[in-house]
């Protein structure tokens, strides 16, 4: 399963939501495990257990005024364990008030964060929330979001027997790294 996202253009930004308040609450005021209902998305993606819901600009959740894209990824025994913010394509200094804004809120919520798997990366809570950054084609960059639930590690352990990798290696695919 490849998660391409599309290159969306905002002027204004802003924090992006994908840093949910607690480890019970995942943005947006969803809620890990099981769904009884989501917005309708434009494109669902499969692959083993996990099930990818995505959203462009406009769509219920990606409402932001900074939001290019929401994915929410659905494991099929745990539910909602995976929500993925995309920022607008940046740079310079509206690309480091964004990352700025979107730091202090995290600071904020969990603490200082460490350093993640990319120079630019940072993860909070023992990895449950990361963000990191993407180059587009015209050279800017767009902001990458990720927060997990609880039952993210087991959803992760099946999909690597299912698929043969981690659940891990499409947001490692998505900023251009290796994770776990």
């Amino acid at each position: 399963m490849k998660w391409h996202l599309r290159v969306l253009h905002a002027a204004a930004f802003t924090v992006a939501p994908a840093i949910a308040a607690d480890a019970g609450e995942a943005p947006f005021g969803l809620a890990w495990g099981p769904l009884s209902e989501v917005p309708r998305p434009l494109k669902v993606d499969r692959e083993a257990n996990l099930t990818a819901l995505y959203y462009p600009r406009g769509w219920r959740p990606a409402t932001g005024a900074g939001t290019a894209e929401v994915i929410l990824v659905i494991c099929r025994t745990e539910g909602l364990q995976q929500v993925v913010w995309v920022g607008v394509p940046l740079s310079g200094d509206d690309l480091a008030r964004a990352r700025r804004a979107i730091h202090d809120e995290g600071v904020r919520r969990y603490g200082e964060p460490e350093p993640g798997p990319t120079a630019d990366a940072e993860l909070w809570r023992d990895g449950q929330a990361l963000l990191a950054s993407r180059e587009t084609p015209d050279g800017r960059r767009e902001l990458v979001m990720t927060t997990f639930g609880p039952d993210y590690p087991a959803c992760s352990r099946t999909h690597r027997v299912e698929a043969g990798h981690p659940a891990g290696a499409h947001v490692a695919e998505l900023i251009g790294t290796n994770l776990p």
